[in-house]
């Protein structure tokens, strides 16, 4: 049946197809030296909206990451989605594997459409990403938003057991999942209440899909957020900061988010999701948009909404990401 149907090909197109009917283009980039970008932006940039940069975590391709988040944002920003290197459309020959290659990248592909000034959305590695924007291009970063993004972890962590993998070789296995088995034990980590009884067959479409292009240059990704990581060489950016996490985040523990709204100090703001896992921006979507228009679009400083001020969201589980 795989082989005739694709249901991830399929929800693949009927993403391309959404993006497009909200006003968005596919574009590729060619940013020279053997790295293309490709990204998601408006068909019509507007010069009286501001500007939203969403950035994704490893698993699938951006449109599966923000379809829901797109929907409800298009009407008061011009949205920009890109895919980082080795992911969707995006690739280098290049042997830089940093995130502040990825996010010199990014700033440039925003450049090429005359982006001067943006709030950034990232999740998980796309906060790694954000995080190097916020310090490499602190004029253009007006705004930022890490979720559920380990940027405070220090390699020592996986050596003291913060984490549910005890090495790098089992983080890349679960990350980028080879097999049915791996793609379920992604589910369980990323996921409160992951959805249950999925056909093998329908993992192994989504994994011969989204997971099998770029293996060993997204393991140097990860190694490069991992090695030699210590939180004192960590710069303090200095834009209004909302950090959301979920409570029971099993990829990154919730120490993390603790640990970096310290870091951060006033300009920051910790709002943790109840019953929510890592992927919680596809667990809660109500929640985290709720989270996100208050602090994108409702301030105007940095002060925050209540962390009393809650609504519940369940979301898809269908959209898979770290």
């Amino acid at each position: 049946m795989s082989k005739c149907i694709s249901f991830t090909a399929y929800r693949d197109w009927w993403y391309r197809y959404s993006f497009a009917s909200y006003g968005l283009r596919s574009v590729l980039t060619d940013l020279g030296e053997g790295t293309v970008m490709h990204c998601w932006v408006p068909k019509n940039h507007r010069q009286t909206k501001p500007n939203l940069l969403l950035i994704h975590g490893f698993g699938a391709n951006a449109m599966w990451q923000y379809g829901n988040l797109v929907r409800q944002f298009i009407q008061r920003f011009n949205i920009y989605v890109p895919d980082l290197l080795f992911f969707g459309q995006s690739f280098t020959t290049r042997p830089e594997r940093t995130e502040a290659f990825q996010a010199e990248c990014v700033m440039k592909v925003m450049e090429s459409h005359g982006v001067k000034k943006l709030s950034l959305v990232g999740v998980s590695y796309g906060g790694f990403v954000g995080y190097n924007m916020a310090m490499k291009f602190p004029e253009a970063l007006e705004r930022l938003v890490l979720c559920c993004a380990g940027v405070c972890l220090e390699e020592k962590d996986m050596e003291e057991g913060l984490f549910a993998v005890s090495d790098l070789d089992e983080a890349a296995r679960t990350l980028m999942p080879q097999t049915p088995e791996k793609l379920r034990d992604l589910m369980r980590l990323s996921f409160v209440k992951p959805i249950k009884g999925v056909p093998s067959y329908f993992l192994s479409d989504f994994i011969e899909v989204m997971c099998m292009d770029y293996v060993e240059e997204k393991r140097e990704l990860l190694q490069m957020i991992l090695t030699g990581r210590k939180l004192k060489n960590l710069p303090k950016i200095t834009q209004p900061t909302l950090i959301v996490w979920g409570d029971q985040d099993q990829i990154f523990p919730v120490e993390l988010a603790y640990r970096l709204e310290r870091h951060l100090g006033e300009n920051a703001k910790l709002e943790l999701i109840k019953n929510a896992g890592h992927a919680l921006n596809l667990e809660k979507p109500g929640e985290f948009a709720k989270h996100l228009r208050s602090f994108l679009i409702d301030s105007s400083s940095p002060s925050f909404a209540s962390k009393d001020d809650n609504d519940d969201g369940d979301g898809d589980h269908d959209h898979l990401h770290s």
